[in-house]
């Protein structure tokens, strides 16, 4: 009889501090999922694909997903003959071009791919010129292929939609612009 009290007392303290140490842990919010949609992308469908996928090998608090059918996209991707831009209608959502001009000038697909969801992501132009700084653009030489944000854009991404609270941001329109000089 004792031993079973001793066994059940025990058995109490384990559950119990399983209990503790489940519950201690922080809970991770799942990420907030942004779908987007290619089928107006024209030759560039694989390039969004790509700027998606950039994004998605960094960031935690947010994934970029193909639509699937019966779901509004967020995001509506465009391919046209002038140069790349993306108007942004709240965090998480707008229009994004790629515009065959950019390309016709060298620039690297997969870098503006990535800068222009950078855009609906809440990130600003940064024309630093620098070609590690992705939202640098079109200020960075015409031969980078950095497509990767660093880690101050990632930093203010991963803030933007670090919660349910999501931050906001004023509908803005913002175009690639040819290098200068």
């Amino acid at each position: 009889m004792l031993l079973r009290r001793m066994a059940a007392a025990l058995i109490s303290a384990v559950a119990f501090a399983g209990v503790l140490v489940a519950g201690s842990a922080p809970a991770s919010a799942a990420p907030r999922v942004l779908y987007y949609d290619t089928s107006q992308a024209q030759e560039f469908a694989a390039a969004w694909t790509q700027g998606a996928q950039i994004w998605n090998s960094r960031a935690t608090n947010v994934r970029l997903q193909p639509v699937t059918a019966g779901r509004t996209p967020n995001i509506r991707i465009y391919a046209d003959n002038g140069w790349p831009r993306a108007q942004t209608t709240s965090l998480g959502n707008g229009r994004v071009w790629m515009g065959r001009e950019a390309i016709t000038d060298g620039y690297y697909p997969p870098r503006i791919t990535a800068h222009e969801l950078g855009h609906i992501l809440g990130l600003p132009d940064r024309r630093t010129g620098l070609c590690a700084d992705l939202m640098s653009g079109s200020s960075a030489a015409v031969s980078c292929t950095n497509s990767y944000p660093n880690a101050r854009e990632l930093a203010q991404v991963e803030a933007n939609f670090r919660s349910s609270a999501v931050a906001t941001v004023t509908p803005r329109t913002y175009v690639w612009q040819p290098a200068l000089g």
